[in-house]
């Protein structure tokens, strides 16, 4: 159980109760229950659920007042019940609780997977394969290529967004969301905002859009770093265009080049080069593998860190009100307007 930790103190939930509203409903679930916690991620809250021969993991939303259209579970569960019939690194979810009298919050359980998550580390699985970082980097991009491919209609997904207007509706939601959840006005937020406003590109692809999709969250193949056997925090999957993944994947995506701001920031392994693809090389195989022009990138990387941003202070401001105790949230005030400074330097507004 290394990859899972006691349940933190503040996001306790009822075993008891918890055990006796799944009694029945999952293989396994007559048996007596253990949780645990898996301790990666800053935002839902996702435990380990172990009844000795069967393991389900459960998805609820953060802790104190949270924005829904962030952490959807009954979308997640929605898109998960399904998509995995069509895509393979898509875990299969089997039970959706609206209820939140049970552990304070709706939630879903969906089966468990085994393998690696890489956050800020090489692995110890991988740290002898020379070319891990490069199989890694070609297999995000393969994977993301994949589902991007994927026939949603076929799925009965075909009404779980409006492509039309996505990117406008991105850049005011994301927009209100700041408004919501700033602790100071930034010029540099305003001035991305307003380019953004005045770049949004013409006709686009549609396709399933992932919304957050990054290195750690994917699960990898203990024995393969090429092999994506997972992807993960789908709550915020719709309908749009595509290429907002490519962008959400470059802002998290580090270089040796970067400054510390932008290091401490990327979801990856951080070091001297390591042998990861580079961000335009992740761009170039995306374009070579899906046959779709990359031409207006800047866009999307721009509104990538414009959301990135806008995600650290929403984090924060939980923090700030007492929400939540983790004090991995604290520093976070210090990276809001280098972010924003990211943003501004990527689209040059």
């Amino acid at each position: 159980m290394n990859d899972t930790i006691p349940v933190r103190p503040d996001e306790q939930l009822d075993e008891q109760k918890l055990a006796d509203y799944l009694r029945g409903k999952l293989p396994g679930s007559d048996q007596p229950l253990t949780v645990r916690q898996f301790g990666g991620g800053a935002a839902n809250l996702t435990y380990l659920l172990d009844y000795g021969t069967q393991q389900y993991v459960l998805r609820r939303p953060p802790l104190g007042p949270v924005a829904k259209s962030a952490h959807d579970m009954s979308r997640e569960y929605k898109v998960l019940s399904v998509l995995y019939q069509a895509y393979a690194a898509a875990p299969r979810a089997f039970l959706y609780c609206e209820d939140t009298a049970v552990i304070g919050a709706e939630f879903f359980v969906m089966e468990r997977q085994q393998g690696v998550v890489v956050r800020r580390h090489i692995p110890p699985q991988f740290a002898n394969i020379p070319a891990a970082p490069r199989r890694m980097s070609e297999a995000l991009v393969d994977a993301l290529v994949a589902f991007h491919a994927v026939d949603y209609t076929a799925l009965g997904l075909a009404d779980l967004g409006k492509p039309e207007g996505f990117l406008e509706r991105q850049i005011e939601g994301w927009h209100r969301r700041w408004h919501a959840a700033k602790t100071d006005d930034l010029e540099d937020m305003d001035a991305v905002y307003r380019w953004l406003g005045e770049h949004v590109p013409g006709e686009t692809a549609v396709s399933l859009v992932h919304n957050d999709y990054k290195l750690d969250n994917v699960m990898l193949a203990a024995n393969d770093p090429g092999k994506i056997v997972a992807v993960f925090d789908w709550d915020m999957c719709t309908l749009g265009d595509p290429l907002n993944d490519l962008g959400a994947l470059l802002t998290y995506w580090t270089e040796p080049t970067d400054p510390p701001y932008l290091r401490a920031a990327a979801m990856m392994p951080v070091g001297d080069d390591l042998g990861f693809l580079t961000r335009a090389e992740l761009v170039q195989r995306y374009a070579a593998k899906s046959g779709r022009s990359v031409t207006n990138i800047a866009f999307y990387h721009a509104l990538g860190l414009f959301r990135l941003t806008v995600i650290i202070a929403q984090i924060y401001i939980r923090y700030v009100r007492g929400q939540t105790q983790d004090q991995r949230f604290a520093a976070m005030g210090q990276m809001i307007p280098l972010m924003a400074r990211a943003a501004r330097d990527v689209c040059g507004a």
